[in-house]
């Protein structure tokens, strides 16, 4: 399996449905949009056997953060900077669920990162997850910020080992 790049003419937007009204309206408004204001870029699986359906997507992109709301340990080592890589969505088209295609996408993003952060150093990836989400990304090694149980970030270092990279 293998990510590309969103392309509004080959991609079936308008078929997609994860059951998430912003989720789905991202995909078939916003996403060619913000990419091509260099603001975000989207990834899609193909469905192998019809690759216009997307089986599921993820959109990439930097956001600054509130170092206070790290542990202290982070807080005290990453004093000087407040960047990160931003899983900005996720989500796989409910036809597609229960068959690892999440978990899947969601290495592939942080490979994605991964590999960006060593031309642009930055040392962790966050996510805001949805309600009743957070679990699905504590599993992969993620740690909910102090402020805010939803939002969770890992370090470039811990997806590094988690992801044997």
């Amino acid at each position: 399996m293998i990510t590309v790049r969103l392309h509004k003419k080959q991609h079936n937007r308008n078929r997609f449905n994860c059951g998430i009204s912003a989720l789905n309206n991202y995909l078939r408004i916003m996403a060619n949009q913000q990419s091509i204001k260099d603001n975000t870029r989207t990834f899609v699986l193909e469905d192998k056997t019809n690759p216009e359906y997307i089986i599921g997507y993820y959109t990439l992109t930097m956001i600054s953060i509130d170092l206070s709301t790290l542990p202290k340990q982070l807080q005290k080592k990453h004093y000087n900077t407040n960047v990160s890589g931003l899983i900005a969505r996720l989500a796989v088209d409910t036809r597609y669920t229960k068959q690892g295609y999440g978990q899947w996408l969601l290495v592939d993003a942080l490979t994605k990162l991964i590999s960006a952060s060593e031309m642009v150093a930055f040392p962790f990836v966050t996510v805001d997850a949805k309600d009743g989400v957070a679990l699905f990304y504590k599993k992969l090694g993620f740690t909910p910020f102090l402020d805010t149980p939803n939002k969770l970030f890992i370090t470039l270092k811990d997806a590094k080992n988690n992801l044997k990279l």
